[in-house]
């Protein structure tokens, strides 16, 4: 049986052993600091945003490979000629049947594999960096599922081009409504991209205005407490 701490006084004398049964300090975190994490909640939001500057940057590399370098390269593959995916406002039967006697097989397979990889990754992640931004920087909901729906409709219509348009130049003889249904489809994409383009803008300013208004209600509360 265990002896109390009088008994081992008693028995040893100064040379007892007294075993301190307080308990440690409790530690409280430092103001600003979670308890849980011992992360600051400034952390959150700015994680969010860095992952919102890079799916940016990576969105702008993106076009630039697919719209201003590789396509532009395929011109040199089909006599000078502008891939579909270049035309803004649509293209025609009678210039898809010049750009399908201008490209050999060779050069139709360069271009679905195109499609396939940039041309996939592309929408993919400026649709993803889009909803991050939009959903990062406007708070009334009503307002971001509105501006979400440029982006995601921008992400189906970029990848239905991509297979209306292999689907065109593939074909043995250009189709007039497969060529309609391609041009249709490349015009929304490019319309929508724009749209999209805006409702990102729109976010900023409207995040911006938003930290702006907080910073100064912070300021006034603070004028209020110091009276």
């Amino acid at each position: 049986m265990a002896k109390t701490q009088a008994q081992r006084i008693k028995k040893h004398g100064a040379k007892a052993v007294v075993v301190d049964h307080t308990p440690p300090p409790v530690i409280k975190p430092a103001a600003g600091t979670s308890s849980s994490a011992g992360r600051s909640p400034e952390q959150a939001p700015n994680n969010s945003k860095l992952i919102v500057i890079a799916g940016v940057v990576a969105s702008l590399f993106l076009f630039w490979y697919l719209h201003l370098l590789t396509l532009n390269q395929m011109t040199q593959l089909s006599g000078g000629m502008a891939m579909p995916d270049s035309l803004t406002g649509g293209f025609s039967t009678d210039y898809i049947t010049h750009l399908h006697a201008a490209m050999d097989d060779a050069a139709r397979g360069q271009l679905s594999y195109l499609h396939k990889t940039a041309g996939t990754l592309f929408p993919l992640i400026f649709g993803f960096s889009w909803l991050l931004l939009i959903g990062t920087n406007v708070s009334r909901r009503s307002l971001r599922r509105a501006m979400w729906a440029a982006p995601l409709l921008f992400v189906v219509a970029h990848l239905w081009s991509n297979i209306a348009i292999d689907s065109m130049v593939g074909a043995a003889t250009p189709d007039a409504g497969l060529v309609a249904l391609a041009s249709a489809v490349t015009v929304a994409s490019w319309v929508l991209f724009l749209l999209s383009i805006l409702c990102g803008a729109a976010a900023v300013y409207l995040g911006r205005k938003r930290s702006k208004q907080a910073r100064a209600e912070q300021a006034r509360a603070e004028q209020r407490d110091q009276r």
